[in-house]
């Protein structure tokens, strides 16, 4: 048993690591977009500057991130309040931008704000992965979106951001997944499925077996019969449910 259960760990192990460096790589590829808002904020800058963002945010779509961007705080442009750069390439043409009404008095007006991806970073001053969620003003599909906060003239100033379909994170760790002795999903700090080898554990559904959110908070342990590994300082962890052994 205790070969076995070390041979579990250091496939859970690796499958950590692995899902380390999907999100690592994500950041990393959101960096030049960070820094490059950062400069252009530093000084006043109206809607039509954005546009300098453009060229390096499509530089970093790819076969894994379909959608990314900047969005502004509230006043952060001189000419308007709200202001949206977002490109996605999720219709599996080129580059497209993404246009939104940004205007409150619109029946189609979204008001941001009040986004996970967006208050979660503002809140706290750092980065956020939200979902899996239903990416209704995009996609339509399940993503991932991994948000920065933005820093201008000592004032937050928006995030950047990207977009990861959750198909995507299927295709790349299930197989992983499959090798582990047990039932096996790649979880929110809330108890949402992202990823699962179960079909009872579909994508988006509540993990109610394991109480997550009190595990991530110290408070409780999983039940026996149950490993969860973090994802390093990742809003994920790996459930692991063993298979019962006469």
């Amino acid at each position: 048993m205790t070969s076995a259960r070390t041979d579990l760990d250091s496939a859970a192990a690796e499958i950590v690591e692995q899902v380390s460096r999907l999100v690592e790589g994500i950041f990393d590829g959101l960096t030049p977009v960070l820094a490059a808002a950062e400069s252009l904020l530093a000084a006043p800058a109206a809607a039509s500057d954005l546009d300098r963002l453009d060229p390096l945010v499509i530089d970093m779509l790819d076969d894994v991130v379909i959608g990314g961007g900047f969005v502004a705080a509230p006043d952060t442009l001189a000419d308007q309040r709200f202001g949206f750069e977002w490109w996605t390439t999720a219709d599996r043409a080129g580059p497209e931008q993404l246009f939104i009404s940004l205007d409150p008095n619109s029946d189609a007006f979204l008001d941001y704000t009040r986004q996970s991806w967006f208050t979660v970073p503002r809140d706290t001053g750092r980065r956020h992965i939200n979902g899996p969620y239903v990416d209704y003003l995009c996609t339509d599909e399940y993503t991932l979106t991994f948000t920065i906060p933005v820093q201008g003239r000592s004032a937050f100033a928006g995030i950047v951001g990207a977009d990861v379909f959750v198909t995507t994170v299927e295709r790349l760790l299930l197989p992983a997944l499959r090798r582990l002795d047990g039932r096996a999903a790649l979880v929110n700090a809330q108890g949402r499925v992202v990823v699962s080898t179960s079909a009872r554990q579909a994508t988006g559904s509540l993990i109610r077996e394991v109480n997550i959110p009190a595990w991530w908070s110290g408070t409780e342990q999983p039940r026996p019969g149950t490993t969860l590994h973090r994802c390093t300082d990742t809003p994920l962890a790996l459930l692991v449910t063993h298979p019962t052994r006469e």
